[in-house]
């Protein structure tokens, strides 16, 4: 089922997310998914920002979360502070993660008007 293994993906890049960086994960997880997905479907183009937007997730969210740590340390406001602030935000980006990764318009309607 193309919708469960996509929305797999999603998941265990949401988590390798917030324990690794960005970097080392695109070099990582891109030879292993990228092969899954096009045999799905997906244009590779749409995998990426799919990928971009889960691995920046990972970047906001504890325990790792070194943008989060940055951010908390330029406000000078406690991690545990920010992230109480920021939970209604993550439901926000996990819905636009779910619409990126399975409308393909939202993400391929520039792309096709440029091809």
């Amino acid at each position: 089922n193309p919708i469960l293994i996509l929305l797999i993906i999603n998941l265990i890049l949401l988590v390798l997310g917030t324990f690794m960086d960005m970097s080392p994960l695109i070099v990582i997880t891109t030879p292993i998914f990228l092969p899954i997905v096009v045999g799905l479907g997906m244009d590779p183009v749409q995998f990426g920002v799919v990928m971009m937007l889960n691995l920046g997730i990972g970047l906001v969210t504890p325990p790792v979360g070194s943008v989060l740590f940055v951010g908390a340390a330029i406000g000078k406001v406690k991690v545990e502070e920010t992230v109480k602030t920021i939970w209604p935000f993550y439901g926000a980006l996990f819905v636009a993660l779910m619409v990126v990764t399975y409308v393909p318009a939202v993400t391929m309607g520039l792309v096709n008007l440029m091809r």
